[in-house]
């Protein structure tokens, strides 16, 4: 997710309007229906920006517009961790312990909260994966640094099952999961990515994301696919302008 300079903790609704969409107890009226991502700006002052920004995600991404380099600026430290799982009411998010972390260059942010969406919220020249996880990161400066992973039908994952069979089918608190995960083992093998800066995909829709998009999607099983979708039809916003923004590939 993108910029600079914006605080962020991990008690969403408590510290900044930019995250408060991912606590369970936030109770805003938007939702991916009646008042859908077409109605987002004009349900609170707090979120005109989903109307009105130029920054906006999720975007198209395509190799032919994007600039190419070699990226060897990244690098993960995550660990077999407890989580904590829950259904906020937009999404299943799972909360780690706070031990796993993401180095960008020299710059370290903490893993917060990872969730999912169904289906994809970014594409790959204009097609849609089943699904797609956000893994939401956080530095010292409060900056925020959110890698998107696809996720295609495929072989059962053992990971995503660890988790998945809990998954809360409706809203309410957190829950311990039975049972750990190593979440580095949900990352895929290849670690091409795309990068961009953009915002929040759900309001108040804030520009203050640094994007890392993998392009190697990991896999999940129909049933795993369906067993989301069951909950969440569809929990994805639109494909938004991408208004000239620089795109790196490497």
């Amino acid at each position: 997710m993108a910029t600079a300079g914006t605080a962020f903790s991990f008690s969403f609704p408590s510290l900044t309007a930019a995250v408060a969409s991912e606590d369970p107890n936030n109770h805003g009226e938007w939702d991916y229906d009646q008042n859908g991502p077409s109605m987002w700006g004009e349900i609170a002052p707090d979120f005109k920006v989903c109307e009105m920004g130029t920054q906006q995600s999720p975007i198209n991404l395509e190799s032919k517009s994007a600039i190419h380099t070699q990226l060897n600026d990244l690098t993960f430290d995550y660990h077999l961790s407890a989580l904590h799982i829950v259904n906020n009411g937009h999404t299943i998010q799972v909360n780690p312990d706070h031990n796993n972390h993401l180095t960008l260059a020299t710059d370290k942010f903490d893993l917060l909260q990872f969730h999912f969406h169904h289906p994809s919220e970014h594409v790959i020249a204009n097609e849609h994966f089943p699904m797609e996880a956000h893994f939401v990161h956080r530095n010292s400066q409060g900056e925020l640094a959110v890698v998107g992973i696809f996720i295609k039908e495929g072989r059962e994952n053992h990971v995503l099952k660890t988790f998945w069979e809990q998954m809360p089918e409706k809203k309410g608190p957190s829950r311990l999961v039975n049972g750990h995960v190593n979440i580095h083992q949900l990352l895929p093998n290849k670690k091409a990515s795309y990068r961009y800066m953009g915002s929040l995909t759900t309001p108040p829709c804030s520009q203050i994301v640094r994007w890392i998009i993998f392009e190697e999607p990991i896999e999940a099983s129909s049933e795993q696919i369906q067993a989301f979708a069951k909950i969440y039809p569809h929990n994805n916003r639109p494909v938004q302008p991408n208004n000239h923004r620089m795109i790196i590939e490497g």
